[in-house]
């Protein structure tokens, strides 16, 4: 097999025929398919993205050390740690006359100075912009829990198609799993090898 992906830390998972082997990162289950590989194996070994559902080619030749050599895993994102040089600041915002709105409530927030600056620049001043954004930032969740469906939905798919295509049901168990029929995709799976039903439902972000 040739590699044609860059290694990743995203999960990935290796099936012999219909036997789930195991799991983790590209590398770790690159070696779980040289090892499958040269043992005797009930069927083929395939090494499944699980973040797409794809299949990715391996290239499993040489020693374990020439495979992990070849992969050439890229490092972790780097995350992001304030800077212990900017102090931390609270402010609030003098409350004005009258009554205050319905339904808002008072609490302290915990700014970069910088942040304070900016909010302080902005149409209606801290208060509203805080709520405005706070909305802003609901609506891309809600987008993004779509999205998100979505995305797993055809992660299942494409493992389903490659690894059930031709197993009782398959057409109707992906009818269910685009119409979010959860109850009946369980249905119409459970006769299929334990591994290969679990991880589809793994993939559809359902529980087995």
């Amino acid at each position: 097999m040739v590699i044609r992906v860059p290694a990743s830390p995203d999960s990935h998972t290796v099936f012999v025929g219909s036997r789930r082997l195991g799991g983790g990162s590209l590398p770790t289950v690159s070696l779980l398919a040289r090892r499958a590989l040269a043992d005797d194996h009930d069927g083929p070994v395939l090494v499944f993205d699980d973040r797409t559902g794809k299949v990715v080619d391996v290239d499993t030749r040489g020693t374990e050390a020439d495979v992990l050599a070849r992969l050439s895993p890229e490092s972790p994102s780097a995350i992001a740690t304030p800077d212990p040089a900017t102090p931390l600041e609270t402010g609030s915002e003098p409350r004005g006359r009258g009554r205050p709105k319905l339904g808002v409530t008072a609490r302290e927030v915990t700014l970069l100075p910088r942040h304070w600056d900016w909010l302080s620049r902005q149409p209606g001043g801290a208060s509203v912009a805080l709520r405005r954004l706070v909305e802003d930032a609901k609506r891309l969740a809600d987008q993004s829990g779509r999205d998100d469906q979505r995305q797993a939905q055809e992660r299942a798919y494409r493992f389903m198609t490659t690894m059930a295509g031709d197993l009782r049901n398959y057409e109707e168990a992906t009818r269910a799993l685009f119409a979010k029929d959860a109850a009946r995709l369980r249905e119409l799976i459970e006769g299929w090898p334990a591994d290969i039903r679990a991880h589809s439902l793994r993939l559809a972000a359902l529980a087995d």
